[in-house]
C-alpha cells in the first residue's frame, strides 16, 4: 500500500499537491513546478523525501506524504517534519493516511530520530481528529511565523 516515490511519480505528486492546495483553500499558493519537485526529491542532493499510497486493486496512487529532516537542539538529534500528507477523498477511510504517517514514524525509530512533527490548519477538524486518534497532541503553546515574498526579500536584503 505504501512505497517510496520514484522519479516517475513526480507528475502525480505535483497533481496531488494541487489537490491539497484546493482542499486547503489556497490554490494560488501552490506554485512549485514538476521540475522543482524532481530536483528536490531526486536531484544530486535530495532535500525532501516522499512516499506514495497506492490502491492495492488498481495500483494507482491515491495519496502521498512528503517530508524532510529537521534538528532538535534540545534533544541533539534529527527529527522528521511532515510537510504534506494527502489522501484523495475517494480513498479516505481505507487506512492510507495511517499507513503514510506510519512510514516516517518507522524511519524515526529506525534512525533514532525523536520527533515527528507537522502542522494542520485549525479548521481542518477531520485531520485533527485523525491525528489525535493516533496519539498526536497539538503544540498550542507555539505560534508558527513565516516570511515570504516581499517581506522575506526586504529582510534578506538588509533593508
Amino acid at each position: 500500500m505504501i512505497r517510496a516515490a520514484t522519479p516517475a511519480d513526480v507528475p502525480v505528486i505535483h497533481a496531488l499537491i494541487r489537490e491539497l492546495a484546493e482542499y486547503e483553500k489556497a490554490p494560488r499558493e501552490a506554485r512549485a513546478s514538476e521540475e522543482q519537485l524532481r530536483e528536490a526529491l531526486f536531484g544530486q542532493r535530495p532535500a525532501v523525501f516522499a512516499h506514495m499510497a497506492v490502491d492495492e486493486g488498481s495500483g494507482e496512487p491515491v495519496g502521498f506524504a512528503l517530508w524532510f529532516l529537521n534538528f532538535s537542539t534540545w534533544r541533539g538529534v534529527h527529527g522528521i517534519y511532515l510537510e504534506d500528507l494527502y489522501v484523495r477523498p475517494g480513498a479516505r477511510g481505507g487506512g492510507h493516511g495511517r499507513a503514510l504517517l506510519r512510514e516516517p514514524a518507522r524511519i524515526c525509530g529506525e534512525r533514532g530520530y525523536e520527533r515527528l512533527e507537522w502542522s494542520v490548519l485549525n479548521w481542518n477538524r477531520p485531520a485533527i481528529g485523525f491525528y489525535e486518534a493516533l496519539g498526536a497532541r497539538p503544540q498550542d503553546e507555539w505560534t508558527v511565523y513565516r516570511l515570504t515574498d516581499e517581506a522575506l526579500a526586504v529582510l534578506g536584503s538588509g533593508h
